[in-house]
């Protein structure tokens, strides 16, 4: 039997992020009896991240072996869909509005989560995952602490499993120390310092090839992030000054972040034409290429590691610690315990299939994912389980790492050196990696609360507010002397008042007094 709602065009709902109104079902919210449920088709289709990282060999991210594998072990049939990264949150908007959007959408942003859900795109899960549940309902009786990640306005609107320390980590910078010792330069520990060591790979010919071709930054991901989080200053995160709520685009601070990323631009210590890198496959290409000193990515890079030692086998690419500012010294980003938040679709019919396969993935699926077919990619020890061939699971393995979009994988640093494969190279990185591990967790990430207020108000807000705010860092950092910090700052202030900020932060402030005492 196949059963299709009627749909209906609503008034209002995505017209916050997209100016115009969103196809939502009309099914009684997805509320369909077990009787139709069964007869449904066991399919399902789920949003993830496309970073571009899916070897040619292997396929695509909607088809290889491992989506094959799903589909074989789950006894569902899942269609991905791939979001591009850079643009994530957008295209989901162009997709819902259209009421294309698969069943189940995935975000790390619970403020997104939490837009689509006061937007009725969304639809609360409490009773499904109570009457079709049993793996995952288990493992979040033990683990209550991810419940107010998952709850907004009293109702559960997502899933999720708890991060390992290894995805708490986020962010990571790592610097080729071949070049500071070529130099003589001693490993950065302040951002005056920083600064230099970039200025110096940019004008000191760090790769001994007489051109003037190398750069002092490249990043997998906007690199102002790295600046913002060492100057507690993210574009995205809220801070508490002085009990009262600022975001942190919008601190005195941000104006240091601004002045900083604009010495880099214009002192070529970035690529010229980073902008238009949406992918950032040239970024990566400038790294493992070895024209990069200082990479800004993540506390891992498993195989831009491996991809720099084969063009430049003499690299000695090592973690480098955030460094310390005029305002002391923070960590580069750390996540919330809560991984990626699955929602369900407004529209889908078929809740019993969705979760029946978060229970599967939670359960065992997820393992063969993250560490692939024994035998073929590992294998098992006395101290646990060791990868059998490093350049193998680079490829047909790497690239399935969020496929597992639930799961109970939380390793120590330790770890990363048991369960690499037995060559050096593979060896060599281990280290290095468990090394970067430390580093990233090594300073603490200024988050002053759990998750940041929503409501629709504030989500207007910011939906018009963060465009405008991009451009205006834009013009600071590419603008030339014209568009000093100062201007970026004052602008910035401008478009907060024109948008009725002064009235959208007693809102938050508000939300921060009623809710403080749970933090």
């Amino acid at each position: 039997m196949q059963f299709r709602c009627a749909k209906k065009r609503v008034s209002g709902g995505l017209a916050v992020t997209l100016g115009m109104a969103g196809l939502l079902s009309a099914c009684n919210e997805g509320k369909l009896t077990d009787a139709v449920q069964g007869d449904l088709p066991q399919e399902l289709s789920i949003s993830m991240f496309d970073r571009g990282r899916v070897p040619a060999e292997e396929g695509s991210y909607e088809q290889n072996r491992w989506t094959k594998w799903i589909n074989d072990n789950s006894g569902i049939k899942v269609k991905w869909v791939p979001i591009p990264r850079s643009t994530a949150q957008q295209k989901l908007n162009t997709l819902l509005a259209a009421n294309e959007a698969p069943d189940l959408i995935w975000e790390y942003d619970r403020n997104y989560i939490a837009l689509l859900a006061s937007q009725g795109a969304l639809q609360p899960i409490d009773a499904y995952i109570e009457k079709y549940s049993t793996s995952y309902k288990k493992y979040l009786s033990e683990h209550p602490e991810l419940k107010p990640y998952l709850t907004i306005d009293g109702k559960m609107y997502a899933v999720a499993t708890k991060r390992g320390i290894d995805s708490i980590a986020n962010q990571g910078m790592w610097i080729r120390k071949d070049w500071l010792d070529k130099l003589g330069l001693p490993m950065p520990t302040t951002d005056t310092e920083l600064m230099s060591v970039a200025k110096a790979f940019v004008e000191k010919d760090p790769d001994g090839n007489g051109k003037n071709d190398t750069l002092g930054f490249a990043f997998n991901s906007q690199f102002k992030s790295y600046l913002s989080a060492m100057y507690a200053s993210r574009q995205d995160t809220w801070y508490v000054e002085n009990g009262r709520m600022q975001l942190g685009r919008l601190t005195s601070r941000y104006l240091d972040t601004m002045a900083m990323a604009k010495r880099m631009y214009d002192g070529g210590m970035v690529d010229k034409e980073y902008l238009t890198d949406k992918s950032y496959q040239r970024e990566r290409q400038l790294w493992i290429t070895g024209r990069a000193g200082i990479y800004l990515g993540s506390w891992h890079m498993d195989a831009e590691y491996r991809d720099l030692k084969v063009n430049v086998p003499g690299a000695q690419p090592v973690p480098l610690e955030a460094v310390s500012t005029n305002y002391g010294k923070f960590g580069l980003l750390q996540e919330a315990p809560a991984s990626m938040l699955i929602a369900f679709n407004k529209s889908m019919e078929n809740a019993k299939t969705a979760v029946e396969f978060l229970d599967w993935m939670v359960d065992k699926g997820w393992y063969t994912l993250k560490f692939g077919v024994e035998g073929a990619h590992y294998k098992k020890t006395n101290t646990g389980i060791q990868a059998l061939d490093g350049e193998k699971n680079k490829k047909e393995l790497e690239y399935a790492y969020e496929y597992p979009v639930v799961n109970q994988w939380n390793p120590q640093p330790e770890d990363l050196v048991k369960m690499a494969a037995g060559d050096p190279l593979s060896q060599e990185y281990a280290k290095v990696k468990a090394l970067g591990l430390g580093t990233a967790m090594k300073n603490k990430f200024r988050s002053d609360i759990p998750y940041a207020p929503s409501f629709p108000e504030l989500s207007q807000f910011l939906a018009e507010f963060n465009p405008k705010a991009d451009e205006i860092d834009n013009k600071v950092i590419m603008g030339g002397a014209e568009f000093t910090p100062e201007w970026g700052a004052a602008e910035l202030q401008k478009e907060w008042k024109r948008l009725s900020g002064d009235q959208v932060w007693k809102q938050v402030q508000a939300w921060y007094e009623h809710n403080k005492d749970s933090f």
